[in-house]
């Protein structure tokens, strides 16, 4: 089979669990990035299968958000809340602010290293004064390093631990400033205890790499004066409340009237 680097793979190992991009190849080991989970892995060639299917990313779709959101609001306007997205992957960061863009979110991105943010988070805090700031990229749990409440055995946990704290630092409020954190198998208790908001991951599960986006999207379009149905919001997300998890809060939007 001749399988090469761009190509889309699954891996037999795993049952075909994840879809994934060949990144490189280097002898008979292919490195490998999830095209919908925040995730990278490497496998041997011979362990993976071209995927050819035009399968439907149902991530991608508006009606996801018509438990939330009400379209028609007469002679009312609204002014959603303001996102600052900060990413560690490219790729990634772009497919979100296509979403937000086609959800009408104002949302600012920024491509920045997860051992990088929390040094630059305040800065773009106080440029952007966003309402909603999501923070992520890459992680993994390495179960065989040790437990999975030591941030050392996580890839990248502690790097969002720092940014989160920063970002706190800058504003105390839960309800100012909300913080959605985290990526694939990231340590979801420990980042809701450093402040934020929305974490990844209850379970050590891999995450869509639209899910902060999805979490955000819902805030940012639903009305101040409304409670959030949490359980709800995070049935939306690819894994559920096995993914994704957070503290109830209310929208983020602003209502006024007249048109």
């Amino acid at each position: 089979m001749n399988i090469k680097v761009g190509d889309f793979v699954t891996r037999i190992k795993y049952n075909h669990d994840v879809i994934f991009k060949i990144l490189s190849i280097k002898g008979e080991t292919a490195y490998l990035k999830g095209k919908h989970v925040r995730l990278y892995a490497d496998a041997p060639l011979e362990d993976l299968v071209l995927y050819k299917s035009e399968e439907r990313d149902t991530h991608e779709d508006d009606e996801i958000f018509n438990d939330f959101i009400d379209g028609d609001r007469g002679d009312f306007f609204y002014l959603p809340a303001k996102v600052l997205h900060i990413d560690a992957d490219e790729e990634y960061l772009n497919r979100c602010l296509k979403f937000y863009k086609r959800n009408r979110v104002m949302a600012i991105g920024k491509k920045i290293n997860e051992s990088d943010v929390a040094k630059n988070i305040r800065n773009l805090l106080v440029e952007y004064q966003p309402d909603i700031v999501v923070i992520t990229g890459h992680d993994a749990y390495y179960p065989k390093k040790g437990s999975k409440e030591d941030n050392k055995n996580y890839k990248n946990t502690e790097n969002f631990v720092k940014a989160v704290k920063e970002a706190r630092k800058y504003e105390k409020s839960h309800e100012k400033l909300v913080i959605i954190a985290g990526a694939c198998q990231s340590n979801y208790e420990e980042l809701i205890r450093a402040g934020a908001n929305f974490a990844s991951s209850p379970k050590r599960v891999n995450i869509h790499a639209l899910d902060p986006a999805i979490i955000a999207t819902v805030l940012s379009m639903t009305e101040r004066s409304k409670q959030i149905d949490l359980v709800t919001l995070l049935s939306k997300t690819k894994y559920g409340a096995n993914g994704m998890g957070g503290i109830m809060c209310n929208g983020m939007m602003y209502i006024g009237f007249p048109r």
